[in-house]
């Protein structure tokens, strides 16, 4: 797979800084300085795997290029926002629009390659065992998670998934019935040495019951066990 990722971000030096730290661990960048020149390129470069966004820009801000990235089937691609501000809502809003993970600056090298090559793996970056043919479905209810495609149905008909989403219906259906803390999820989806907080686990279940639940107000499939998790069914 292609280690190729593309950075948007409009101040020069943050930018520079973003790219040598990339290459230096062994990927492949594209950058752009305005989230119109990031879209242009993301059309020519259909191999890049992983975007890193700055929020904060004039014209098509961070947002914005994440909902189009989205909105033109993109679910494979990995993205983590990037933004100066603090407020709990810039963070929300951006994983609502897709994102898979965000990182606040000032941030160190160290934290931005790691929240990378977590991405990464989680998108099979790596390599993984092959798995025996029986065990490429994952069936629950109307739903079946193929794993080897990395693709869920329901009741036959394909529903998109971020790879985040993807490894939370993973992990859901490894489980059933079985619940499950928030802190539990994060490190099984977002790795052990994850820098974030557990509000990512919030709106990523929020994102992904938008997408799989019949009536997201009473929720049948991801149910929350108050005060501690959630779990796949009643």
């Amino acid at each position: 797979m292609t280690r190729k990722v593309l950075v948007l971000e409009d101040e020069s030096s943050i930018r520079s800084f973003l790219v040598i730290n990339l290459k230096r661990s062994g990927y492949e960048v594209v950058e752009a300085d305005s989230g119109e020149q990031a879209l242009d390129l993301l059309e020519r470069h259909k191999d890049v795997r992983i975007a890193l966004l700055d929020i904060m820009l004039p014209g098509i801000d961070g947002f914005e290029v994440c909902r189009r990235i989205r909105a033109a089937g993109n679910a494979d691609m990995g993205i983590i926002m990037l933004t100066a501000r603090t407020q709990e809502m810039d963070k929300v809003t951006g994983l609502m629009t897709g994102a898979d993970d965000y990182v606040t600056k000032p941030f160190s090298p160290t934290e931005l390659i790691a929240r990378v090559d977590a991405l990464y793996r989680r998108m099979g970056g790596s390599a993984e065992t092959a798995e025996p043919a029986d065990k490429d479905i994952l069936a629950s209810g109307p739903f079946a998670l193929n794993t080897r495609k990395r693709t869920l149905e329901k009741n036959g008909v394909r529903i998109r998934l971020t790879q985040v989403e993807y490894t939370i219906m993973k992990l859901f259906l490894d489980n059933p019935g079985s619940a499950m803390s928030r802190d539990e999820i994060l490190r099984a989806v977002w790795g052990q040495d994850y820098y974030g907080d557990l509000k990512i686990v919030d709106v990523n279940i929020r994102r992904l019951r938008i997408k799989i639940e019949d009536d997201t107000a009473n929720p049948a499939y991801i149910t929350t066990v108050w005060g501690y998790g959630y779990k796949w069914g009643h």
